[in-house]
């Protein structure tokens, strides 16, 4: 495994949740790392895995709450390198998938930072897969397309939605649980079968993962009686029919190691 120079910053994903999701670079990246600055979205699990909360800064950016500006997460990277640490920017997911990522590493790059990134599974793949969902099926669809909810705002997003509706049979959204009438209105205007499959699913692979299948019709009253809450991942289409047959998640006894002891 590679080691960690200092003075260095290292981009990973942590993946959607699941301790044991996480690659075998991130963990050595944790194991070494001086200082981890970690976003929202890196679940409880793996922060507690961890045992070294003197070495952990929070950086999150959470919708309708104070957080940090992306500059000054940036800088505050910049920072820590030139300082001589060995510094670990932890995001959920893939930091290259709607992670803003490639902000930061451009960031670091125009400084003449050494950086690497390490991959993580994005919540649009695993999180489905903890769902019973697979995001593509040979029987329904050859096209998935990912999309960030955060800027989904109905008219002017810069989103085709009818391009969008008829090219791509499986559609799923990030961060889409307060932009759900916006998404609903827009795929039945672009043509979307209002009794196709949606699956609402909060806080994709940890222990309080919540699933709720519904409809595109249906979605804004089905979320309101179920109370699920944010982060909410959201597929659509026929591949979420297949939801009831693969759902493991809900019947498996599961056990979460900890990845990061070195015995």
């Amino acid at each position: 495994m590679p080691a960690f120079a200092p003075g260095t910053v290292w981009l990973a994903g942590a993946g959607p949740g699941d301790p044991g999701l996480l690659t075998l670079h991130a963990v050595n990246a944790i194991r070494q790392a001086d200082v981890i600055i970690y976003d929202a979205l890196v679940s409880r699990q793996i922060l507690d895995g961890i045992g070294a909360p003197e070495r952990l800064e929070y950086a999150g950016k959470r919708g309708g709450k104070p957080s940090p500006e992306q500059r000054d997460i940036s800088l505050r990277l910049i920072e820590l390198a030139r300082a001589g640490k060995r510094v670990l920017r932890l995001k959920g997911g893939d930091p290259f998938v709607f992670g803003r990522g490639g902000e930061e590493a451009l960031a670091l790059a125009r400084e003449n930072i050494a950086f690497r990134i390490i991959p993580g599974i994005t919540a649009g793949v695993g999180g489905l897969a903890y769902a019973g969902i697979p995001a593509t099926h040979r029987a329904v669809n050859t096209v998935v397309s990912f999309i960030t909810g955060h800027t989904i705002t109905g008219r002017h997003d810069g989103i085709d939605w009818a391009a969008l509706s008829k090219g791509s049979p499986v559609l799923v959204f990030y961060m889409g649980l307060k932009q759900l009438p916006t998404i609903r209105d827009q795929l039945l205007a672009a043509g979307r079968p209002g009794d196709q499959a949606m699956a609402l699913i909060s806080k994709a692979a940890t222990p309080a993962q919540h699933v709720v299948i519904t409809t595109i019709r249906g979605c804004e009253a089905a979320a309101e009686t179920s109370a699920i809450e944010a982060p909410v991942l959201i597929a659509v289409g026929d591949v979420v029919d297949l939801q009831g047959s693969l759902d493991w998640f809900d019947r498996a006894e599961l056990g979460h190691g900890a990845p990061f002891d070195h015995d």
